[in-house]
């Protein structure tokens, strides 16, 4: 097998030329699929984040069955009562990886100025609750692009009829921090309630489509303008570890089941759109340029071990005289190829690693579609898909050189020795 790989080296060098362009090809292809698969697994984790944290849906999300359907309906029948609440609480924080639970109320209604009055919807949360769930929101390097001053939603817990509003509704209605507002709601029996507000600060919800309608309050103001003292629509549930999500999910939907509660738990992908149908465009796009690049690289090692193997078919009749079994020359130009495809797709790791240094220090931005504010270009090492294009286009290159090969070695002795 040494013999075999010297041999095989000493093929590529010599046509240099030939093999550097073809072995340029693979590493430029497989820099590229690592180079946006690193960009994607960056995309991925980002918002991620910011469903889980940024959105504050939380790891898990438990209600009443039905609530998601028949609640907009006739959401008194399918809130959590205050006993259902205090008893699932006490419940889910027996669990070892449940770090916090939250009740929360949904509500909506008309906010006004004083002059002008336009429709929000809101979300409330206990302030302690909201600063938990914000933690871990941004990297390091996000948070330095300033995105987190404007997407940060700060609630006061001394003074529970402060409101953070969105960017968009403050400024349609020309409310600073500081200022009064009023919100109109209808009540959980149909009538309707109003209260003066306090406006603490704005916030950037990062969606173009809700940066003018959003509010978030505290659970306190939203129970006394919804006149539902201690109930809540949901929970939201933060764990310790993102990767148990499933996991817990089901184990404690057995456990509250047993204990009689008749609720459903949604995990926040379930529950994040716009997560899955981004996730859903950047694999779809991932595999049409896997498959162009794999297509480059077949193509690439076929036409570069097709010309080497028609070069060099007096050699191959020589080995064949020598005693080189057919099986031999193919062994020696499948390695061949496979050498070429191994250095090609080092070479391209390493051009993946300096460009993907060079683009995370450069600190470039840009707004993404659908949002309101800037994000940076930041691009991750995707182990998962490195390693998978790396085994992949090996096994491709490969056997890309077979067919060549196969045909050269079924070629006769003499016929072989006399070409031209």
């Amino acid at each position: 097998m040494r013999n075999m790989l010297k041999l095989a080296l000493r093929g590529l060098l010599r046509n240099r030329r030939r093999s550097l362009v073809t072995l340029l090809a693979i590493s430029f292809g497989f820099s590229a699929i690592v180079l946006f698969a690193g960009y994607t697994h960056n995309v991925y984790g980002g918002l991620a984040r910011q469903s889980i944290h940024g959105e504050m849906l939380g790891h898990l999300t438990l209600s009443k069955r039905g609530m998601r359907k028949e609640g907009k309906l006739d959401p008194e029948r399918y809130m959590l009562t205050a006993a259902e609440v205090d008893a699932i609480t006490r419940l889910l924080k027996e669990e070892p990886h449940v770090e916090m639970v939250a009740p929360r109320l949904a509500f909506s209604g008309l906010v006004s100025n004083g002059r002008a009055s336009t429709i929000f919807v809101g979300e409330s949360i206990e302030p302690a609750a909201m600063e938990r769930l914000q933690q871990n929101v941004l990297t390091e390097a996000e948070k330095k692009s300033g995105m987190f001053d404007r997407l940060r939603k700060q609630l006061d817990p001394a003074h529970p009829d402060v409101v953070e509003l969105s960017e968009g509704l403050a400024d349609m209605l020309h409310l600073a921090a500081g200022g009064q507002a009023q919100m109109l709601v209808n009540t959980l029996a149909g009538q309707a309630n109003a209260l003066d507000v306090s406006v603490g600060g704005t916030f950037n919800t990062g969606n173009a489509g809700s940066n003018d309608k959003f509010a978030f309050a505290s659970l306190a103001l939203a129970r006394t303008l919804l006149d539902a003292e201690g109930r809540a629509d949901r929970l939201t549930i933060l764990l310790d570890d993102m990767a148990r999500t499933d996991a817990m999910r089901d184990r404690l939907q057995a456990r509250l089941q047993a204990a009689g509660f008749d609720v459903e738990i949604m995990t926040w992908q379930e529950l994040s759109d716009f997560y899955n149908q981004v996730h859903g465009m950047f694999d779809m796009i991932f595999g049409f340029i896997f498959s162009i690049v794999l297509t480059v690289v077949v193509m690439s090692v076929a036409n570069s071990m097709g010309m080497t193997v028609i070069e060099r078919t007096r050699e191959i009749g020589t080995l064949r005289a020598i005693g080189l079994k057919r099986s031999g020359v193919v062994r020696l130009f499948t390695v061949e190829s496979m050498l070429l495809t191994l250095i090609g797709c080092s070479v391209g790791l390493l051009i993946s690693f300096a460009v993907r240094w060079g683009v995370n220090m450069a600190d470039i931005s840009y707004v993404p579609p659908n949002s309101a504010s800037r994000v940076p270009l930041l691009v991750d090492l995707d182990a998962g898909r490195t390693l998978f294009t790396f085994v992949l286009m090996a096994v491709v290159g490969t056997v890309a050189a077979y067919l060549p090969a196969r045909r050269a070695a079924r070629k006769d002795i003499i016929d072989a020795l006399g070409h031209v």
